[in-house]
């Protein structure tokens, strides 16, 4: 049986106890429960930042492309490549500070029973998201964005899952 401590933020009296997680009778948290939201917020934390320096160097070369006038980024039938990796910079910036709000909310949250589940689906969003709509801007095939992009639904539904995820359990817990 796992070691208990005492966390004044878990009392069942401060949040509904989400019958998932494993609990004493008076409402405390075990160790592991825990231990598994500090290694999810560390993960959002690192891969969150990780991802904002990415994109910040995607923002910088988009700029650099735009500046130095390449033909190949500018010309007029570049047109579906500059949107596809456009779109990839905006959406991977964002989704990087949502993990990292995400981290944010998940300190709140101790103890919830969707957490990895909706980790998963937020990393999968923020990979396939940007992924596919830079993929999709690699190779045009007259004007339209190439095979690449197929993956952007499902990032879409990904992203749509771990925030639907979240917003049903901020309802279960007292923020």
């Amino acid at each position: 049986m796992p070691s208990l401590e005492f966390k004044p933020w878990a009392i069942s009296s401060d949040r509904v106890v989400d019958p998932g997680v494993e609990h004493d009778h008076a409402g405390l948290m075990s160790d592991s429960d825990a231990s598994s939201t500090a290694n999810l917020v560390r993960l959002h934390l690192r891969f969150g930042w990780t991802m904002l320096l990415v994109f910040i160097f995607m923002g910088i070369g988009l700029e650099v492309l735009h500046g130095f006038k390449v033909p190949w980024y500018l010309d007029v039938g570049q047109e579906t490549r500059r949107l596809m990796w456009n779109l990839s910079h905006a959406h991977g910036t964002l989704l990087s500070i949502v993990n990292l709000g995400f981290a944010f909310t998940l300190t709140r949250m101790e103890g919830w029973s969707r957490a990895s589940m909706t980790s998963k689906a937020l990393c999968a969003a923020s990979v396939l998201l940007p992924g596919g709509f830079f993929a999709g801007g690699v190779v045009i095939y007259d004007g339209d964005p190439g095979l690449g992009i197929v993956l952007v639904p499902v990032g879409a539904i990904a992203l749509l899952v771990a925030t639907v995820s979240v917003v049903l359990g901020l309802r279960r817990f007292k923020a």
